[in-house]
């Protein structure tokens, strides 16, 4: 039977992460994977180039029912931590909006990284092993695994949420979880497309592919960015942002024009282009065909000397405050994270230890913290990796 004082079960950012810490410290790290291609999710990442953290990361990026968990991983590896590792690897960056690093190349290069840290730290790593049961013991935990058994001190799982499963995703980290009593919160898809009621779909499908900057807002909660028209809904980023607060049947209000006073300008428009229609008009802030598909949907119609000033503002109103009820989400086989998880209350926030359980550890997405879109994700796998890799 192998001994090791540490098995991190899952090669991905918070497990690798994690193994090189704890491989640093001397301690024999055993990372075990049960797919073929450790990373897809740093490899699928920012298109191919890894959006590997944002500059503006803080605690208010996150959701969480204990929106202070975060904080104590968060201060002890920022972001600025992180670029420096990246430097130190030689990897060229850039910054895109809103704080986003990308790298200039290709994702590969933080997975690199990563293996190049294990490596150097002296973490050994096998691929296509699943962990089929794990069993406390006096010394430990006492794993069985698709090519054997294990004894390892300490246990981390690291095996992310429900998103993605063609990426390899399971309910791996809850099960376990739920077998040594943790607390489970409810989850759902997360930073992922909305899809729309038939009516919208069908009125909606000539725009496909179409952006344009929007701002999406539930309740006192709202993000200004482009939203994308889908086939079957919306995306983008905007959208993308939004999932994460909207609940079933609820509305999403999105404001077209977010920087501009369009009633202002439409009165403007009235004294310069009376004869002309309101989807010529509108055509100027938009495309000819999504000008006419959206004022067709609101049913605006009608030349400009025709329209009173009440009118005006009900067709301002339209695109200021277009209400959306999606019919659901695409769901976990598109969105990037997975919102809820494994209860805080039952993890120290210090360590990312479970409080009944000692010697194992959780880390990355399949906790109750979800980041917003733009590196945030990630960083919290890197923060919170480094948080158990120092203990374990």
């Amino acid at each position: 039977m192998q001994q090791v004082d540490v098995v991190v079960i899952g090669a991905g950012a918070s497990g690798l992460m994690c193994a090189a810490i704890a491989g640093y410290r001397g301690r024999s790290v055993l990372v075990l994977e049960h797919t073929k291609k450790i990373g897809r999710k740093i490899l699928m990442s920012g298109g191919g180039r890894c959006n590997f953290t944002n500059i503006h990361n803080s605690p208010a990026n996150f959701i969480s029912a204990n929106p202070h968990f975060c904080k104590s991983a968060l201060s002890r590896y920022s972001a600025q931590d992180f670029i420096e590792l990246v430097e130190r690897h030689g990897i060229e960056f850039h910054e895109k909006t809103l704080g986003q690093l990308f790298c200039n190349e290709s994702s590969k290069e933080i997975l690199d990284m990563l293996l190049t840290e294990c490596d150097w730290a002296g973490v050994e790593l096998k691929t296509e092993t699943s962990v089929n049961a794990i069993k406390a013991t006096d010394a430990g935990y006492q794993l069985s695994t698709g090519h054997g058994e294990l004894e390892a001190e300490s246990v981390v799982i690291a095996t992310g949420g429900l998103s993605i499963p063609n990426g390899g995703a399971t309910s791996f980290a809850y099960d376990i979880a739920q077998q040594f009593d943790l607390n489970i919160l409810s989850r759902s898809a997360a930073l992922v497309p909305f899809t729309l009621q038939p009516k919208e779909k069908d009125a909606l499908k000539e725009l496909s592919g179409v952006s344009h900057k929007v701002r999406a807002s539930i309740g006192n909660t709202s993000f200004v960015e482009s939203m994308l028209f889908t086939h079957r809904g919306l995306s983008g980023p905007a959208i993308l942002q939004i999932s994460s607060y909207w609940q079933p049947g609820a509305e999403v209000e999105i404001d077209l024009f977010p920087d501009m006073d369009l009633l202002a300008w439409l009165k403007e428009q009235r004294e310069a282009r009376p004869k002309a229609e309101i989807s010529s008009v509108m055509a100027q802030q938009m495309s000819k065909r999504m000008a006419q598909i959206l004022c067709q949907l609101f049913g605006l119609s009608g030349t400009m000397a025709d329209q009173s000033n009440k009118a005006l503002e009900n067709i301002s109103g339209a695109f200021h405050h277009w209400k959306v009820k999606p019919s659901g989400t695409e769901g976990y086989r598109t969105a990037e994270v997975t919102l809820g998880g494994i209860d805080t209350n039952e993890i120290d926030q210090k360590t990312m230890a479970a409080k009944k359980a000692l010697g194992l550890y959780f880390i990355g997405e399949c906790l109750d913290v979800t980041g917003h879109l733009g590196g945030h994700n990630f960083q919290w796998a890197w923060a919170s990796g480094v948080a158990a890799g120092q203990v374990v």
